[in-house]
């Protein structure tokens, strides 16, 4: 009979987040001390932490941590796949709603957004928290690190299952306020735009952008745009990954 205990490399993103605990939390430790693919995935999703914790805090509304509770809780989650005749639990897909429930509290603490508009942008942000929860827990994601040739370094943690990719940066040169940083998917099928990375903080560090509808032969590349984004790269690339 099949055992539907999920693999340990599944579980390195719960492990980051804090979200697994008990017979699973020894098994992954003891699998990490000799898996240099699962040590290397974890050090980027904690660069990933440390990108959201340097983003600028400010006070939130009052109730604002009530509201984000509730939308959690309004908010439909991944099904179970199904249940182990053996142990009795749910398969490790649903290992993402835990995963998405403490990132989307973490990311409501940074919203810092006037009352009225607290609701909307809490919900937009579980949607994207979401999706980058999805692709840092996939069971196929890989972790890719590129050097940007203006200067500083890339990590990319991409998934083929979720068409999707997270990108962050550090040590980017600083830029004028009429610059932005752009990604792009480019491939066979075109070139299209993959989202405005936010502007750096003072240590370079900028990031997660989330990127999705990957396709068969693309590349992620970065260009420097005006402050507004361009429909088409208008810079020479500098940074070229194939995905």
């Amino acid at each position: 009979m099949r055992n539907n205990r999920a693999e340990p490399h599944s579980l390195v993103g719960a492990y980051a987040l804090d979200a697994i605990a008990g017979k699973d939390l020894v098994r992954f430790e003891r699998h990490l001390t000799s898996c240099s693919r699962c040590a290397a995935c974890l050090h980027a999703l904690r660069e990933a932490a440390a990108c959201l914790g340097a983003c600028p805090a400010t006070e939130p509304p009052p109730g604002l941590a009530e509201r984000a509770i509730a939308a959690a809780a309004r908010t439909a989650q991944l099904p179970a796949q199904g249940r182990s005749p053996r142990l009795g639990r749910p398969r490790a897909t649903s290992r993402v709603a835990i995963v998405v429930a403490g990132i989307a509290l973490i990311a409501a603490g940074f919203l810092g957004v006037a009352a009225r508009t607290a609701v909307n942008r809490l919900s937009q942000q579980e949607t994207r928290t979401h999706a980058i929860a999805s692709v840092l827990v996939a069971p196929d994601a890989t972790v890719v690190r590129a050097r940007v040739a203006t200067g500083g370094r890339a990590t990319i943690i991409m998934s083929v299952r979720e068409h999707a990719l997270v990108f962050m940066a550090m040590s980017l040169p600083r830029l004028s306020t009429s610059q932005r940083y752009e990604l792009w998917l480019m491939g066979p099928s075109g070139d299209r735009p993959a989202g405005m990375l936010p502007r750096a903080a003072g240590d370079g560090m900028t990031g997660p952008v989330l990127a999705r509808g990957l396709r068969p032969g693309d590349r992620l590349c970065l260009t420097l745009e005006p402050s507004g984004g361009s429909s088409r790269p208008s810079s020479r690339v500098l940074l070229a990954v194939p995905l």
